[in-house]
């Protein structure tokens, strides 16, 4: 036999690429699970000294004519009385155990209270979210498929508009309008559709023109590649091009937008409740900050925080589900 049969060839060291895709995957998760709990100490830190610069929460919670003893007592029965540094590591621990203290002005535990008012919030950022998404999807097809024309333009305009007013402002117009004017629909309240349909609409008109702007830019370079012409070489009409092979290539950079617009629909809830008098979580921090309700202003922010950090890294998780490319790059 010869010498080059004696050799045992070598071991093959390359990993299966589903295998090396789902390590890449968990890798990324990992990093931007870190990421997230320091995104979030920073976030819980700032806030705790922050809030404390408002000023004295016991010169709200006692009358005008309390005396130096009673504010020291309460002082001291809250807690406030301790040195800011043992204040801040016990905070950090009830947040391992998530256990965000009591309110200063309800007395309830602050767990609860956000209980109550979350689902209220929730639900106004899912109608705002879904009044985006079917107005500005399909407005950004329109204008794409007429680029240049005076139908693009007036919706351009109606998008510049939309991005360039303020939701207070909108929401005020709108009720003069449907509510003082109309009669169409109340001004305030909670509890049934009528009530939602104004707070979403003022809530979506930014992230509408946002969504509906993107789309449009992002459909326009995806036109113009050359797997898009090969499609209508085939006879493909104009619309079954646009939604079979370039929305599709077009979603990437939306479903950024619009991750990042939920997380703005939930904080942008806060202006919007107050116009309204939506009893939700954005209702509620302006309430705590006016109150000096230390604990429930540190939850509040600390729950918009939590709220942007989730939505993003779902967001990059998609990506790896829409554009195999960016799977294999991780």
């Amino acid at each position: 036999m010869s010498e080059l049969s004696l050799v045992t060839p070598p071991a093959r060291t390359d990993t299966p690429p589903q295998r090396r895709d789902r390590t890449n995957l968990l890798r990324t998760v990992l990093k931007r699970l870190v990421t997230a709990l320091f995104v979030l100490l920073c976030t819980a830190t700032v806030s705790f000294f922050l809030v404390r610069l408002s000023g004295d929460p016991v010169k709200i919670l006692l009358p005008p004519d309390a005396t130096a003893q009673q504010e020291h007592v309460l002082r001291a029965s809250l807690g406030l009385d301790r040195p800011l540094l043992t204040q801040y590591l016990d905070y950090l621990w009830g947040l391992l155990r998530l256990d965000f203290g009591d309110s200063l002005v309800y007395g309830q535990p602050v767990r609860e209270i956000l209980a109550d008012r979350l689902p209220a919030t929730l639900e106004l950022a899912a109608a705002a979210l879904a009044v985006t998404l079917v107005i500005a999807i399909p407005a950004g097809i329109f204008a794409a498929m007429r680029r240049g024309r005076g139908s693009d333009n007036t919706v351009m305009t109606g998008v510049l508009l939309g991005q360039s007013t303020p939701p207070f402002w909108v929401g005020i117009l709108l009720i003069l309008v449907f509510a003082v004017w109309l009669h169409a629909l109340p001004a305030s309240g909670y509890g049934n559709l009528a009530n939602l349909v104004l707070p979403a609409i003022t809530l979506a008109v930014y992230s509408v023109a946002v969504v509906a702007r993107l789309l449009r830019s992002s459909l326009i370079d995806v036109l113009s590649s050359d797997h898009i012409r090969s499609a209508r070489a085939k006879g493909f009409g104009p619309l079954k091009v646009v939604l079979t092979h370039g929305l599709r290539n077009a979603s990437l950079p939306v479903v950024t937008v619009v991750g990042l617009e939920v997380g703005n629909l939930l904080g942008g809830a806060i202006l919007t409740e107050r116009v309204f008098s939506w009893p939700g979580v954005g209702q509620l921090t302006i309430e705590a900050i006016s109150n000096r309700d230390f604990p429930l202003v540190q939850a509040t922010v600390l729950f918009f925080a939590a709220t942007f950090v989730v939505v993003n890294l779902l967001v990059d998780l998609s990506y790896s589900f829409l554009d195999p490319r960016v799977r294999t790059s991780r």
